[in-house]
Formats: structure tokens, C-alpha cells, sequence
């Protein structure tokens, strides 16, 4: 898929990952719709910043806590910029919690922003499509799905189900749509952690660095360039899966 000239929703598109994200599909030429929950300033931003590589670009918020509000954030996209055919879902919580100490509320919670969120997204994309269009979706998922987290229980079992969502809507949406995604490993701090704690980790990586959002950048752009790979899923993690 030629991404120059298409139209970008981005999920969590303001700030960290996400932002990262928005700017390389503006840079490859796309126009970006950024979502954002509370980050209005941040979203700003990014869409300025996107002008200013000559694209066009709007914010839009909406709470994808409520997975109802999929459909709004397709529409409101479409309103502004024209049909999506390329949607990255970002937007994730990280919340602390143990299969111990889970509460009902919070599992639904997480449950609701990482996986049902980027799901019905998902559903509403495809469902806007033009007929005659190809459509890409690209999901960020974690690579501890494999060796979990011991206190984000929540968090990673709903990244395993974004994980085998990934192959089953690949599945179900093909041949026009493709979907994939990318695993990401030790690449910015944690919310409330600095780069030393990030360091310590990455000093048991194959590749002993922390990755940054340029390989996360250049992954998603390739997967969506990609016209013969769906039903994948990407590890940036700096061979952390070997370890």
C-alpha cells in the first residue's frame, strides 16, 4: 500500500508511541487524524507539527474506555480528512495490578481501553471503508505477553487477546484489509520512570540499548507498505524474547 496521499487515524496519537507514530505516517505522506483522551495540548502539537511537514491533520478526542465511541472517532476522522483506510490503535493504559489483587471494575477498565477499544475500532474502520478502497490496520501490542509482567496482570492479558485479535481479524477482513502488529520490548520509560530504569533493563538485551520510537516508527510504516504480510506481529524489543 502506497501510504502517500491516504488518510491516518492514530489512537493515542499526541504524545509517546503514539506521537511517534502520527509524525512517520505524515513523513511517508499521509494525512493524520490524531486521537487523544486528556492531551489536548499535546495534540496540538502533533498536529502542528504534521502541517509543518505539509500534510494535513486533525485531533479529535474521545474516551476509548467506552468502546462505544469507536464509531464517533471514524466518523469525526472522515468529516475532517476524507475516508481512513489506515488505522494504528496506540492508546493503551498500563495500570499496576496482580491476579491477586484484580478488582472487577479495573479489569474491565483495561479490558475496555486496550482490547475491546482498539476491536470495535477496528469494526467501525471497516465498516467506513469504501467498497473499492484496501485498508491497513496496524495494532501495538507488547512483547511480554510471552514472559508476563508479575504486577500488570490486567494490562498484559489484555495485550495477549489485541495478540490473537491481530490474526483473527486478518483473517476475517482479508483480502482488503490487512492487520498486524508490532510487539514492543524496552522502548521509553514507563509513566513515573526515568531513562536509568530503562537502562537497567536494557542491559539485558541482546543489543544491551533502549530502542526509542524510531525502530517502532519504521516497523509500522513497513507494515503498512507491506501488501503481502497480514496476521502479523512484529517483535521491537532488541532480542529481549531471546533472553
Amino acid at each position: 500500500m502506497q501510504i502517500s496521499g491516504r488518510v491516518a487515524l492514530v489512537t493515542g496519537g499526541a504524545t509517546r508511541v503514539g506521537r511517534a507514530l502520527s509524525l512517520a505516517l505524515a513523513s511517508a505522506g499521509a494525512d493524520v487524524f490524531v486521537h487523544y483522551n486528556s492531551s489536548a495540548g499535546p495534540a496540538e502539537e502533533a498536529v502542528a507539527a504534521i502541517e509543518a511537514l505539509g500534510r494535513r491533520a486533525a485531533s479529535g478526542a474521545a474516551n476509548l474506555s467506552d468502546p462505544a465511541t469507536a464509531p464517533g472517532l471514524v466518523t469525526a476522522a472522515t468529516e475532517v480528512l476524507g475516508p481512513v483506510s489506515i488505522l494504528v490503535n496506540s492508546a493503551s493504559g498500563f495500570p499496576e495490578d496482580t491476579l491477586a489483587d484484580v478488582t472487577l471494575e479495573g479489569w474491565r477498565r483495561t479490558l475496555d481501553l486496550t482490547l475491546a477499544g482498539p476491536i470495535f475500532l477496528t469494526q467501525a474502520f471497516a465498516a467506513a471503508l469504501p467498497d473499492d478502497a484496501e485498508g491497513a490496520v496496524v495494532n501495538i501490542t507488547d512483547v511480554k505477553t510471552h514472559t508476563p509482567y508479575r504486577k500488570h496482570f490486567s494490562y498484559v492479558v489484555a495485550k495477549g487477546g489485541i495478540d490473537t485479535f491481530t490474526r483473527a481479524a486478518a483473517v476475517a477482513l482479508g483480502p482488503r484489509i490487512r492487520v498486524n502488529a508490532v510487539g514492543l520490548g524496552v522502548i521509553l520509560p514507563p509513566p513515573g520512570e526515568d531513562d536509568a530504569y530503562v537502562d537497567r533493563l536494557a542491559a539485558e538485551l541482546p543489543l544491551r540499548r533502549v530502542g526509542g520510537t524510531d525502530p517502532v516508527a519504521a516497523a509500522v510504516v513497513a507494515l503498512v507498505e507491506n501488501d503481502f504480510v497480514t496476521g502479523e506481529i512484529i517483535r521491537i524489543d532488541g532480542g529481549g524474547h531471546l533472553v
